[in-house]
């Protein structure tokens, strides 16, 4: 009884909050930095005192206050009009006012590990070098990733404590308990665990207990994904469903401790999952005062945001002030420029790649023609079965000349596919259940994206992708016979395969769409087809009808990039305590790769060179980025004065803006990127030596086609370790130039003993 009286009450506590803030959205009030000794207490107050002057009474002020930020950040969510957002944003002491956006996660690891390691080692066993990073860093057992997401499967193997040493006494953060979770999930491995809900049920009303659990854990799968990938324990003999993706499972990270920030939640079936930007910022918060010592946010939008309106940037800009290394996902939007998210010079953005795997289906067509598909759905073969194609088998008037053969949902007819393999234009989760509803026995589906990279699904019914240029040899065959027939074989695991890695045909692309001076992403990492943990709370599928359940599940995003450079981060960390946030992007980027397994340029999906508006400095490698000979080192201050040439070095209100301001370019950052270059422009840059005491490197440059790059001094001279050293960048336009396009070059420092420091050049002209 007790229970259904607290339930009632929530409700008409939610609902006397929207009868009160009707038509009214979710702002953050966004105030900088705590500074003084106001306890919770007053500092909630002052956050009442700016709603008190815009609403009709204390009363309601307090209604619609949603979260108030009193550890780091400085600041509040509340139901706010336009209006009095605009009325908020004048007062004294108010930095910026914006609209809390409710971001939706996409999905934005048995072999990417090995292949990252051999990718490293261009082929060579020998020269393996993976594991001895792991035990010059210890395995991570002193870092402290936290991983904002949907929170966590505690029982699963890859997150046992076993054998690890107690909880690093730096930790200050709580085992946060709720339905289905209390503090015994929390362990020497998940050392911390807090849930946020403040702005998903003021926005969206109260969790569905069938939906989600009121808690840390993870009823989507994604957060158990991700922490996985970062720091799960090996595990032997890990496979998805089928067995497809067998090996041992292992995070980057193994002896990482990971702490549990559930910001994202699932409001339906098949609807995507939402992460509310106000709680985001509130586990921003939580997470800088816990002590984590890297952020992992696989969260990202279709647009990226100005850095005073987002609350990723303004979390993570806290956090590089406490040298926090924040990695974030550049997101799935794909072949559209200036998709590209989470694009603050602070953090890293990393985009996905694939690895050197594939799970190959083969299709025998009735005139004995092999077409090799893709599947990682597990079924035996199946008999020769008649093949029609979508187009054919079609309800009247239910498509039209544009989704004619896409098999959506309600237009195949049962009468005409029962008892045949369907071949649909493209294939996802629903054209797979809409041939099942019809009473199809198998299906083959066209595979979505252009080129190589299949975003995989185990289906519900016998089912295979076949890339684009094997549709029209299918079609071909359909129309051409009397009786079609195909027989599917079941799919088998095959690794070694090449080139790899290329570029996932999902991964959002730069240029940076809000400083474009500011190259975007930054490093690319394994997210196409990523075996980890999953939670034992929903399907592979995540579908009602889908009743299988599984322990380790494949999925695909820059999600699954990201928590693999979040792990070598803290690898990085481990080894380097000294190094900053910019210290440790910088060795990402300056070692990464820019050539895949046989040694050619990486493409993207469709076979085409890629640039680094799809993987920013290039693949990252591990082993060599903990000794980079040089870095690119960034300080608060730099950043400020980056914003100062941004317009928004408002964010800290305590710095102020010198009189002549450098460009943006400026900044001390791993890349060089100019946009709208008119004539010549000169940059500096400052490198830190972290290699060998005595050195000297010598620069190259491969010059963007139609601009000259001049590089001054071309030799650096270094007697000690820590030691600076400042060069210069002129590039200057050619006089023949005329398009305004971005182009692409390079330049490196060398010191003839295998440390080669390589920044990528992003040019385009006025």
């Amino acid at each position: 009884m007790e229970k259904y009286l607290v339930v009632l009450c929530f409700l008409l506590i939610s609902l006397h909050m929207k009868a009160l803030c009707e038509e009214r959205q979710v702002y953050i009030v966004y105030l900088g930095e705590h500074s003084g000794n106001r306890n919770f207490e007053e500092i909630e107050e002052h956050h009442h005192s700016f709603l008190h002057s815009v609403k009709g009474s204390k009363q309601e002020a307090e209604t619609c206050l949603i979260h108030s930020y009193k550890h780091i950040i400085n600041g509040f969510s509340a139901f706010l009009t336009p209006e009095e957002a605009s009325t908020v944003s004048e007062m004294d002491g108010v930095i910026s006012v914006f609209r809390s956006q409710t971001r939706r996660l996409r999905l934005q690891t048995t072999r990417s590990w090995d292949f990252t390691n051999l990718l490293e080692a261009n082929g060579d066993l020998s020269r393996v070098n993976g594991e001895k990073l792991l035990q010059r860093a210890s395995y991570g057992k002193d870092v402290i990733v936290g991983v904002l997401d949907s929170g966590i499967w505690p029982e699963s193997r890859s997150f046992n404590d076993e054998g690890m040493e107690p909880v690093p006494k730096s930790w200050k953060g709580t085992c946060q308990e709720g339905i289905a979770f209390n503090s015994s999930h929390c362990n020497r491995k998940i050392i911390g665990a807090r849930y946020y809900l403040k702005h998903y049920e003021a926005e969206l009303g109260p969790v569905k207990e069938k939906m989600e659990f009121r808690s840390p854990r993870d009823k989507n799968g994604h957060g158990t994904h991700t922490a996985s990938t970062i720091g799960g324990r090996r595990v032997p003999y890990a496979s998805s469903l089928g067995g497809f993706a067998n090996g041992t499972a292992s995070g980057g990270a193994p002896l990482v401790r990971l702490a549990i920030y559930k910001v994202c939640w699932q409001p339906d079936p098949l609807d995507v999952v939402v992460c509310p930007e106000g709680d985001t910022l509130a586990a921003f918060d939580d997470a800088i005062k816990d002590g984590v010592h890297v952020i992992s946010l696989s969260i990202g939008g279709n647009t990226s945001f100005p850095y005073a309106e987002d609350g990723t940037a303004i979390g993570s800009l806290h956090a590089l002030k406490r040298d926090i290394i924040v990695v974030c996902a550049a997101g799935n939007s794909g072949t559209t420029p200036s998709s590209v998210t989470n694009v603050a010079p602070w953090l890293i953005s990393v985009g996905a790649s694939s690895i050197d795997r594939i799970f190959q289906s083969t299709i025998v067509l009735g005139n004995g023609l092999i077409v090799q598909g893709r599947t990682v759905t597990p079924f035996r073969k199946t008999k020769k079965y008649p093949l029609v194609y979508a187009v054919h088998v079609e309800i009247p008037g239910k498509t039209t000349n544009l989704t004619t053969g896409w098999c959506f949902p309600g237009t195949l007819s049962k009468k005409l596919v029962k008892g045949k393999v369907v071949f649909c234009r493209v294939g996802f989760i629903s054209q797979a259940l809409e041939v099942r509803r019809a009473g199809g026995v198998a299906a083959i589906f066209g595979n979505p994206y252009f080129g190589k990279g299949v975003y995989e699904i185990p289906f519900l019914l016998p089912g295979t992708t076949v890339l684009q240029n094997d549709r029209a040899t299918i079609v071909s065959y359909i129309l051409n016979n009397e009786n079609p027939t195909a027989t599917l074989f079941p799919g088998r695991t095959i690794i070694g395969t090449g080139p790899a890695p290329f570029m996932a045909p999902f991964t959002a692309l730069g240029p940076n769409g809000i400083e474009p001076n500011i190259l975007k992403p930054d490093i690319t990492a394994p997210g196409l087809n990523i075996l980890a943990a999953w939670t034992e709370a929903s399907p592979p599928t995540q579908l009602l009808q889908d009743h299988r359940v599984v322990k380790y599940n494949i999925a695909s995003g820059t999600s699954m990039s990201c928590p693999h450079v979040s792990a070598v981060a803290a690898l990085l960390k481990a080894i380097h305590l000294d190094w900053s946030s910019a210290a440790i992007r910088s060795s990402l980027m300056t070692t990464a790769r820019r050539v895949n397994n046989v040694q050619i340029p990486i493409t993207d999906a469709a076979g085409n060179i890629a640039t680094p508006f799809h993987y920013g400095a290039g693949h990252f490698q591990p082993s060599k980025a903990a000794d980079p000979g040089l870095v690119y080192d960034a300080s608060y201050t730099d950043y400020l004065l980056f914003l100062c040439s941004s317009g928004t070095a408002f964010l800290d209100p305590s710095f102020k803006c010198p009189k002549h301001v450098p460009p943006p370019s400026n900044l001390n950052y791993p890349s060089l990127a100019i946009a709208k270059l008119n004539g010549t422009m000169t940059v500096s840059r400052t490198v830190t030596n972290v290699g060998t005491g005595n050195s000297t490197y010598t620069v190259s440059i491969v010059p963007p086609p139609g601009y000259t790059v001049e590089i001054l001094p071309t030799k650096l001279y270094f007697s000690k370790i820590g030691e600076r050293q400042s060069f210069s960048i002129t590039v200057k336009v050619a006089a023949s130039i005329k398009e305004t396009k971005f182009e692409f070059g390079w330049y490196a420092w060398s010191d003839g003993a295998g440390h080669v420091v390589r920044s990528p050049i992003v040019v385009s002209a006025a």
